[in-house]
């Protein structure tokens, strides 16, 4: 690649495994671009990829984007592109060599390196040994109180070894798991030749990525205020236009469907973050200094962005075989909702030989009924009964039969919603934190191999505390003035999951509506809209530049989305259940907004 200073172009082409496939060949031809990148690992996805390994040890890795690089390896060389995934899953080394078997194939001689050192699951106990407990975030126990078996145990590693293997040449790079935003900060470092103290430009970087890293999630896509987007037919990827004082310019290919816009590259900040101090393995990006502006149509630069050095530790993803898990669920309709959920539930567990059958037992009433249905399905209502054991047999077939033999000795018109299943494992998510002295990149490249410290810092630098203020002005409103509306009427949210905790941010689109939010949306506020969460802790943030509050809610998801029983596991749907509750706002409040649409 010709090296431009002014900027350079990063474009996003996965923002999970599954994504559309598309996607690669859409950002190649689409327009101009310097570096694709893709992010293919959850951690879900590390589970999914460890089911795959244990059945063929050569895999391990994502293999769409093999498949995508069969479509566009030779355009990419051709054009100077580099590619820069994370799509070496558990395996970078057998994804890099089924990636060179395809350039084989094609005739092409792309250099292949790729990245390992996160992997730490056959280190685990030489690393206790040593002094680190893998103490669970939100727990605090120690990883060897646990009566699961650790799967995979993955680090969250940094940009370096990214920029080491484009310094030395590299078209394609693939890794373990990296930081999500390591991907965009990498090819930026290694472009504009910054440094590891580089601060400010590595955070804008970081804020960068972070936008672009879930792919059409910047574009339009899960985006609240929908309504606002003129199209999603084939909506656009997004890229961003890096400069070298870590500024960016979020946008799209033209002639795309979605939008980039203040409101939607908004709502992906605000996705899966706690506190505005946003760490990562390289920087701590302080999202409260950012700067949104709108450039023109599908443009909107990120600025003004600060960072400070990163901590000592890492994050380490550790996914636990915790026995397995079954649900099924029982349709409850018409009248005497209640009355028959209790009949179902009693009846289950009297003919198992009672709940301590069962290591552990979960019950949810759905009481999602409309009075004086005017269908058959406007009167169903549901009973989910989910169970976990040691035993696959015991949570498999034998409950969930269990449950079909009641079909016609129960309560009138016994119904459920799937057929008997087998239990699935349940893979319990273990967030720790490991010294980064124990860490090291291995980067390889032909038969060069170099190693790649991770950033550690002189001194510890803490995040922000929970924001709590109340503004003096918020009660300023004329209450004689007032209108009962839908919370979403006004406001826009985005949640996500963070293995067993989940996030809930919530913005206004002007100063009035933020001052507003920023009084009312208290933690308690927020517990008596939502009674489902009263039970967790909730921290509270506040982003005055982004004019938005962050709730993290601790524990809400339990163990992590592959061993949660709620029917939304990952509480993508959280911050719209919040926008359907009624709240009273100040009718101006609500006649700018009428105004504005």
């Amino acid at each position: 690649m010709t090296r431009q200073q002014d900027k350079i172009i990063i474009a996003n082409m996965s923002g999970f495994y599954g994504d559309r496939f598309s996607a690669a060949r859409e950002m190649v031809h689409g327009g101009l671009i310097h570096v694709l990148t893709g992010d293919y690992l959850a951690e879900l996805t590390m589970a999914i990829l460890y089911k795959a390994k244990r059945k063929d040890p050569s895999s391990g890795y994502a293999v769409t984007f093999l498949k995508q690089m069969e479509e566009i390896m030779g355009a990419c060389l051709e054009k100077n592109i580099r590619v820069v995934v994370n799509a070496g899953g558990l395996n970078p080394a057998g994804l890099a060599a089924a990636l060179q078997n395809t350039a084989d194939t094609l005739g092409l001689s792309p250099r292949i390196a790729w990245i390992e050192g996160d992997n730490l699951i056959n280190r685990l106990p030489d690393l206790e040994k040593a002094g680190e407990s893998f103490r669970h975030l939100d727990r605090g126990v120690p990883l060897e109180k646990t009566r699961s078996r650790p799967i995979t145990a993955n680090a969250y590693l940094g940009c370096w070894g990214i920029v080491e293997a484009l310094k030395h040449g590299a078209d394609i790079v693939v890794t373990g798991r990296v930081a999500d935003a390591a991907l965009v900060m990498g090819p930026a470092a290694w472009h504009f030749d910054w440094q590891r103290t580089d601060w400010d430009r590595l955070a804008g970087a970081a804020a960068a990525g972070h936008v672009i890293e879930c792919g059409t999630q910047a574009t339009g896509g899960n985006y609240s205020f929908f309504t606002e987007i003129p199209s999603f037919e084939n909506i656009g990827f997004p890229l961003a236009e890096i400069h070298d004082d870590g500024s960016s310019v979020v946008t799209k290919h033209p002639g795309t469907g979605g939008l980039v816009s203040i409101g939607t590259v908004t709502a992906q900040l605000l996705y899966e973050v706690q506190q505005p101090d946003y760490i990562t393995p390289d920087v701590i990006a302080l999202f409260d200094t950012i700067k949104l502006t709108q450039e023109g149509n599908d443009r909107v630069s990120i600025s003004t962005v600060r960072g400070k050095p990163p901590t000592t530790t890492a994050k380490v993803c550790i996914n636990n075989l915790a026995g397995f898990k079954n649900s099924m669920s029982i349709v409850l309709t018409g009248l005497d909702v209640k009355q028959k959920a209790g009949l179902v539930e009693e009846s289950f567990f009297n003919s198992v030989g009672g709940r301590e059958q069962f290591d552990r037992v979960t019950v949810q009433l759905i009481p999602s009924g409309h009075d004086n249905p005017a269908s058959n399905e406007e009167a169903f209502n549901y009973l989910r009964i989910s169970v976990f054991d040691a035993d696959s047999k015991k949570a498999g077939r034998l409950f969930s039969s269990k449950i079909v033999e009641l079909a016609l000795a129960n309560i009138p018109g016994f119904h459920v919603t799937t057929p008997p299943a087998d239990a699935q494992p349940a893979i319990v998510y273990w967030p720790a934190l490991v010294s980064k002295k124990h860490l090291q990149q291995k980067v390889t490249l032909g038969k060069k191999v170099f190693l790649v410290d991770e950033t550690v810092p002189d001194s510890e630098h803490l995040p922000h505390k929970t924001v709590k203020s109340t503004p003096k002005h918020a009660e300023s409103y004329d209450h004689n003035h007032m209108v009962s509306i839908p919370l979403g009427r006004v406001f826009a949210t985005r949640s996500g999951d963070k293995g067993g905790n989940a996030n809930l941010g919530v913005w206004g689109t002007s100063q009035e509506s933020y001052s507003f939010l920023q009084a009312f949306l208290t933690v308690e506020k927020l517990k008596e809209l939502l009674p489902d969460t009263e039970k967790y802790e909730i921290e509270r943030y506040e982003f005055p530049n982004l004019l938005a509050v962050n709730f993290y809610l601790r524990g809400f998801l339990g163990d992590g989305v592959a061993a949660s029983v709620k029917m939304d596991p990952q509480a993508k749907t959280l911050g719209e259940y919040l926008r359907a509750k009624i709240i009273t706002v100040p009718e101006t409040l609500y006649t700018t907004v009428v105004r504005q649409e």
